[in-house]
């Protein structure tokens, strides 16, 4: 019996038919810069709301993957956060496959191993969005691909880099962490708040990001930061509005960026 983790926000957060959806998708890497195609990309850190208001944003993330290998059968890690559920530690999601609107995507036998490590509660995943709302991204960019899912509650960042690290510099593993930044503040404010973490990722700046940085999702954002830091790894602004830009008002704006983490060049 395969055990599916069917979706939970499809017709809310994007479309639930695959044509509008692909044509969405479509529209927002179309509008994002094309990357340099020599970089040689581990993360991209892209926001997870609904997609009128952060799919333009995360565009920007998801179009660096076009600098990767289409032959490769790429093995994509996914960190977010819980919102639901009061998760404290790490649940890798340990399901067989995840549905989609664009087909179903195989969950990697790393995320069994890991599981038994870690923990594995299917609650943690089952309404949560962060991980959810990055599938179709990545359906629509990779031709081949299994996934990692790890929801996280509150781990240690520097622990949880330390377990991954062995997997960061395998040439066929991509890292994709999901967060937002600062929410339901006014868009000047919000766009005050959100300068720090657009100053701290790119710049590795974990102790200032850790004290005062504003993302739901920040252990995972420390996590890649600390394996970037660890690895030698560049970040990258890629992209930042709220949603006063994108489909909001101004008065209660939610904070979306776009950033990269990319080591040396190849040859």
């Amino acid at each position: 019996m395969t055990y599916t983790r069917y979706p939970a926000v499809a017709g809310r957060f994007y479309p639930d038919q695959a044509p509008e959806l692909n044509q969405l998708l479509d529209q927002y890497l179309a509008d994002a810069p094309a990357p340099d195609l020599k970089q040689n990309l581990r993360v991209v850190i892209a926001p997870h709301a609904g997609y009128i208001y952060s799919g333009p944003i995360a565009g920007y993330s998801y179009r660096q993957l076009e600098s990767l290998d289409p032959e490769t059968h790429w093995k994509v890690f996914l960190l977010g956060p819980s919102h639901r559920y009061p998760l404290r530690g790490v649940s890798v999601c340990a399901f067989d496959q995840y549905q989609t609107p664009l087909g179903n995507i195989p969950v990697s036998p790393l995320a069994k191993d890991l599981a038994h490590r870690l923990g594995f509660i299917p609650e943690a995943d089952l309404m949560e969005h962060s991980l959810e709302v990055q599938l179709p991204f990545l359906q629509r960019c990779l031709k081949s691909f299994e996934i990692i899912p790890m929801v996280l509650g509150g781990p240690s960042p520097i622990q949880l880099a330390q377990l991954l690290m062995p997997y960061a510099e395998q040439p066929d593993v991509l890292f994709v962490v999901s967060t937002d930044l600062s929410h339901y503040h006014s868009y000047q404010k919000a766009r005050e708040i959100d300068a720090l973490a657009n100053e701290c990722i790119p710049s590795l700046d974990l102790r200032r990001m850790a004290e005062k940085g504003d993302a739901c999702g920040i252990v995972g954002v420390l996590t890649a930061m600390e394996m970037a830091r660890q690895s030698g790894w560049q970040g990258h602004l890629l992209d930042y509005r709220n949603s006063g830009d994108t489909a909001g008002p101004r008065d209660q704006v939610v904070g979306y960026g776009a950033y990269s983490f990319t080591a040396p060049h190849r040859n």
